[in-house]
């Protein structure tokens, strides 16, 4: 295990945002996480755990404790099942699926992340996300010091929630997926059109994906759509998209200093050239202040926030 000083944070984050980490060590076994933990513990510095840095923004002060990066991406395949390493890219894991004619991770393709970050955030696209096909879940538990594993149910999943979320002492080492054979020609076709969809309806500037949860229907107030009915035309599958309501209100394109709502998708934030995070700070407060003024809805982040101080 190498301990790094001082790492650019902006270097491991699809926002390319983010000032210097304190310490910085990328793992590739859990046994160098195991140690990774017991050096933060040694310097009383907090662990930080980024995965394909793709839903996050970093401040521009840094990180003051350790950044473990997980680049344990070995995946092998038995039957059904996939077994693969938390640092795996989900990129990866779409390809080789559709290489042994597995279904079920279709909806992933295009998404610049890793299985750990997948899980931890329950991430989904296209009606599909990481709970629909996980078995299990290898963790290593901070506060008792101990490698554990939580089946599908005790990982508690919610829309963009699981309990790796809300528990930041349990660090995931590695995951069990179960798919289902398929057509291997309608594989790689469902492939095909998910990644194309994304390289049409997604900025292609540095961001960190989609910047709000959407909203589901059964939380709005009851008498919302009889106040803002033009909204129902939005509504699927029970959820109403926050980018419809960026849109409404009028926020595409607003700017501040390099950083901007995207023109091409309003969920989106995205760099310009150089933003800064008090950039995208700015562009949220502005968005959930004009959503609640407009529609008295709060907003809440989808990417995490990070605080400089640890």
């Amino acid at each position: 295990m190498k301990v790094q000083k001082n790492i650019l944070l902006k270097k491991y984050t699809t926002f390319k945002i983010g000032g210097s980490a304190e310490y910085f060590v990328a793992i590739k076994t859990k046994e160098e996480l195991i140690e990774a933990i017991n050096f933060a513990k040694e310097k009383t510095a907090v662990p930080l755990i980024l995965g394909g840095g793709s839903n996050i923004l970093a401040s521009d002060k840094g990180y003051s404790g350790i950044v473990i990066k997980m680049q344990n991406s070995e995946i092998t395949f038995d039957k059904e099942n996939i077994t693969a390493g938390a640092g795996a890219q989900l990129s990866a894991l779409v390809k080789k699926s559709s290489e042994y004619n597995l279904t079920g991770l279709e909806w992933a393709a295009g998404i610049p992340g890793t299985l750990g970050g997948a899980i931890r955030g329950n991430a989904g696209a296209f009606e599909g996300s990481i709970a629909d096909c996980l078995v299990s879940a290898e963790a290593y538990d901070i506060k008792k010091n101990e490698i554990v594993v939580l089946n599908k149910d005790n990982c508690f999943f919610g829309y963009r929630e699981s309990i790796f979320k809300k528990n930041k002492n349990l660090i995931i080492i590695s995951a069990v997926l179960k798919l289902k054979e398929g057509d291997k020609e309608k594989i790689i076709k469902k492939i095909k059109e998910n990644i194309e969809y994304r390289q049409v309806k997604h900025p292609k500037e540095p961001s960190a994906g989609s910047c709000f949860k959407n909203i589901f229907v059964e939380d709005l107030p009851s008498n919302f759509f009889e106040k803002f009915p033009e909204t129902k035309i939005a509504v699927k599958n029970g959820i109403l998209p926050v980018a419809f309501l960026i849109h409404s209100c009028a926020l595409k394109g607003e700017r501040f200093g390099s950083a901007q709502v995207s023109k091409i998708h309003p969920n989106f934030i995205v760099n310009l050239n150089g933003a800064g995070s008090d950039d995208v700070l700015q562009l949220i407060s502005l968005v959930k202040k004009k959503i609640k003024e407009k529609y008295n809805l709060e907003l809440k982040e989808e990417i995490e926030i990070l605080d400089s101080i640890a």
